[in-house]
């Protein structure tokens, strides 16, 4: 299940220089960058279950993703 849509994506592809992109390939960045950010954020969670907490802080994100 995706929770992101592909209308970001397409921009930030015709942004960068990409003139067509097709539906296809704009499914599959976003589902990688989706991929990416929810294993960002289970390990911030986890991070922060360590640490006592329940709120995941920038420095939880910051840390997992250095």
């Amino acid at each position: 299940m995706t929770i992101l849509p592909l209308l970001p994506f397409e921009r930030i592809a015709k942004k960068h220089g990409i003139k067509r992109i097709s539906r296809e390939a704009t499914e599959e960045a976003r589902d990688i960058i989706e991929d990416i950010a929810v294993n960002i954020v289970e390990r911030a969670v986890s991070l922060s279950k360590h640490a006592n907490r329940r709120t995941v802080k920038e420095e939880d994100i910051k840390f997992v993703t250095s």
